[in-house]
């Protein structure tokens, strides 16, 4: 064996060694300005958020102490802390139903009339694209209890006096319904598109087995094959329903008697408007615990549970 052969290996290695070194240094330098930026707006503040959490901190004070879990003690106890709980998911609760079933409705409905899809499509999806403070204001004036259209129409049947955004039984509901209405577009399209996706012979297939009517076909095939996107759609549906805080702050202010309060709301009143920003910080480590928590459960609930038939 010549010397030239065999110091080649160790050559052969020694080169790829130091591809395999560049190769990573060009990737972590492709990759650190979105390091970096995931780490001052995302990692960096949630980091600051949970430190305040344990300190008595006060918006624009110079100076806070470090208190342990008092601040997650008194939310414990704190009865409008737990009553915006509940209401958070009974919204959710109302919203994500609602959502899902109108959008799966609307985009049926317009995929089976051939005329004016586009159009149709445009108008549902209006509410997404709105904001949904100044949809509030709007909203706020349809549900007037005297001038409001929501009640003019309601009196052709021989209801009236209805003060939906001041009445404990009626201010979460209707800001459910409010919050339907704006989700419902985007719930749609997305099933719009997983409606092109279904393969025109899986209808076929099922009317030669005798499955030609209307309910079957949804039944056996479209359903099915809208698994994924269904599943898709209420954890984003869920999500957005948590973080529902425009529409209360603009309409109720979490009244009346914390009847319409939720958690985002009451985040914000205790770190704005009391200044209480160690016991906030509390309030949004509990939040987000809350939030990650059942996302991640309902992705592993939903999962084995869609399929293909």
């Amino acid at each position: 064996m010549s010397l030239t052969t065999s110091i080649r290996g160790p050559i052969r290695s020694i080169v790829r060694r130091r591809h395999r070194t560049e190769e990573a240094t060009v990737g972590w330098l492709a990759v650190s300005p979105a390091l970096i930026l995931l780490t001052c707006l995302l990692f960096g503040p949630a980091v600051a958020v949970i430190l305040f959490s344990f300190t008595d901190w006060q918006l624009g004070a110079a100076t806070f102490h470090f208190v342990g879990t008092e601040n997650f003690a008194a939310l414990w106890a704190d009865p409008p802390f737990w009553k915006a709980l509940v209401n958070t998911c009974l919204y959710v609760a109302i919203v994500v139903p609602g959502t899902v079933a109108l959008g799966l409705a609307t985009a049926l409905l317009i995929e089976a009339s051939p005329g004016l899809r586009g159009f149709y499509r445009a108008v549902h999806f209006l509410p997404v694209m709105s904001t949904m403070s100044a949809m509030a204001v709007v909203w706020g004036t349809m549900l007037h209890p005297g001038i409001g259209l929501v009640n003019r129409a309601l009196a052709a049947f021989g209801v009236s006096g209805i003060n939906w955004l001041r009445d404990e039984h009626t201010a979460l509901l209707a800001l459910a319904l409010i919050g339907i209405w704006q989700g419902f577009g985007f719930a749609m399209v997305l099933f719009v598109s997983g409606l092109k996706a279904v393969p025109q012979q899986l209808y076929d297939a099922a009317a030669v087995d005798g499955a030609d009517g209307l309910l079957d076909r949804l039944r056996i095939v479209t359903l099915p094959m809208l698994g994924p996107v269904t599943m898709f759609v209420i954890i984003l549906t869920a999500s957005r329903a948590f973080e529902v805080f425009d529409s209360v702050r603009v309409l109720t202010q979490g009244g009346p008697n914390y009847a319409s309060e939720v958690l985002l709301n009451r985040l914000y009143s205790e770190s704005f408007d009391y200044l209480r920003t160690g016991y906030g910080a509390a309030l949004t480590v509990v939040y987000l615990a809350i939030v990650i928590a059942l996302t991640l459960a309902q992705a592993r609930f939903i999962e084995r549970r869609v399929h293909y038939s």
